[in-house]
């Protein structure tokens, strides 16, 4: 059984197409959660930044997942997490989901499909989470424009590639990038995915870059103040007599 297990909660990822990573796990950490926010993650897959934003003091989150295998091990890691009370699950295309609910979001956060026209793995379940097939951009930002409450933020993992793209058809539904970090391995690597922030409020823009590791399977300072709260490697060690 696959299971990726944390400081609070465990992640059961048998049957997700996408497993747990550094760069969704340290987006997770990162969320611009202050506390009591209404969450929705679009895409959810194990629930991963679902359970993520609970722990960092959200006040209920949606997480709404299209497979339905996917959705149901999401369902099981909300139950056996600590806020089984605070985290719903919901199977549907975020489409419908988006069509039919009057629910509006303080946040909506998402590790969407990733590759357009590249070449697919084998892997169904895989193809899935990785490319835009199911869900392109466009939609995707028409979704979270009809979801998002009036001083609401939308957070999202893309590829550096993506992300004119994707601002300028944000623009074009009035949701505006404020906040860009990019994610790049070492200091020697280029970024590859960025960390996005955009609001209905057209604000100065920030950009900047974190590096994860400073060597090998070592965390760079910034990227441990993240992960410190979830990561294993980081609990504190109960003394023994």
């Amino acid at each position: 059984m696959s299971v990726f297990r944390f400081q609070q909660f465990s992640v059961l990822q048998a049957r997700s197409g996408m497993k747990v990573c550094t760069d969704a796990t340290l987006f997770g950490a990162m969320a611009p959660v202050a506390g009591g926010e209404k969450v929705l993650d679009i895409g959810t897959g194990t629930g991963l930044l679902a359970l993520m934003a609970a722990q960092l003091g959200a006040g209920n989150t949606t997480a709404v997942e299209l497979n339905r295998a996917t959705f149901e091990e999401a369902r099981i890691n909300f139950g056996n997490s600590p806020w089984a009370e605070d985290i719903h699950a919901v199977h549907a295309d975020i489409r419908d989901y988006a069509a039919y609910t009057n629910e509006r979001f303080d946040l909506i956060i998402s590790n969407p499909p990733f590759f357009e026209r590249h070449s697919k793995s084998p892997d169904d379940l895989r193809n899935l989470a990785r490319h835009t097939d199911e869900l392109p951009y466009a939609e995707l930002l028409h979704c979270a424009e009809q979801l998002l409450a009036a001083n609401g933020k939308l957070y999202l993992l893309l590829p550096v590639m993506a992300v004119q793209q994707v601002q300028k058809e944000a623009e074009e539904l009035e949701l505006f990038l404020y906040r860009k970090i990019n994610l790049k391995g070492y200091e020697r690597n280029t970024a590859k995915v960025a960390a996005l922030l955009f609001s209905r409020i057209a604000t100065g823009f920030q950009e900047t870059t974190l590096t994860i590791y400073r060597s090998d399977r070592v965390y760079s300072k910034d990227a441990e103040g993240f992960l410190s709260p979830f990561l294993l490697r980081f609990a504190p060690r109960t003394r023994t007599a």
